[in-house]
């Protein structure tokens, strides 16, 4: 059970957050709430360029970075680590039917799966349902806010920042580890991230080095997707796209 000091530390981002994500307003008119693309599309090109330093990005050439059974351990151990977070959300939503899944899915890859590095809740028809604080805040009623784009974290929204930070503070894992355990797990999270990055390279490849404006695809993709799975049936409009493509 959460102490007061976190608990009272939750309450006043959460505050934090119903008033950051009504923060900025979208322009009548305009097809993105996206006031500081200037901004974002500096922090883009700076991700690229690193994505093309780090990982190879665009290159023919590129080369796995991690065996293919590695990468898929750490992103199975990466993700197993978030099921506690996810039940978390899913009890603030009041949606408690993927709340009892994501438990029984985290108890069974914790035990029979080694940890999180094998994923037997999957072959068993226990699948994950993803949820953050981002989608607690929409569940609330809070908006959405601009679209931002984050160094290394890439696209975001005004509320799904305030989500990430408030799940950093409210995941029931913060105090199950000591030290040097949490280093551990902080190094095995961001594992999971470089992993996802290899599983997905042919896919981020394509938004990053192939399209004609990859900011702009960059937004339309993950706006697309956020608001799929919030259940947001508007449609966004692509502003790049060309009517005589199809």
């Amino acid at each position: 059970m959460p102490s007061a000091g976190p608990a009272r530390a939750a309450g006043a981002l959460v505050a934090a957050a119903l008033l950051l994500a009504g923060c900025a307003k979208q322009e009548p008119g305009a097809e993105f709430n996206d006031p500081f693309e200037a901004e974002n599309r500096a922090v883009h090109n700076a991700n690229v360029a690193l994505d093309r330093t780090v990982f190879g990005g665009g290159r023919p050439d590129r080369k796995p970075f991690l065996p293919a059974p590695v990468a898929a351990g750490l992103a199975n151990f990466s993700d197993n680590l978030g099921m506690p977070s996810a039940v978390l959300n899913s009890l603030l939503q009041g949606r408690p039917d993927p709340a009892v899944r994501n438990a029984a899915r985290f108890v069974m890859n914790t035990t029979a799966g080694l940890g999180g590095f094998l994923d037997p809740a999957t072959a068993v028809g226990l699948y994950a349902e993803g949820t953050d604080f981002g989608e607690t805040l929409h569940v609330w009623g809070a908006p959405e806010g601009a679209f931002l784009v984050l160094p290394l974290a890439g696209p975001s929204t005004e509320r799904d920042v305030a989500g990430k930070v408030v799940d950093f503070v409210i995941d029931p894992l913060n105090g199950a580890f000591g030290e040097p355990e949490k280093y551990y797990v902080a190094a095995a999270k961001l594992g999971g991230k470089v992993a996802d990055r290899q599983r997905y390279g042919d896919v981020i490849d394509d938004i990053l080095y192939n399209s004609a404006d990859s900011y702009a695809q960059m937004r339309l993709l993950y706006l697309q997707n956020r608001h799929y799975e919030l259940g947001i049936e508007a449609e966004v409009f692509d502003p790049y796209e060309d009517p005589y493509g199809q």
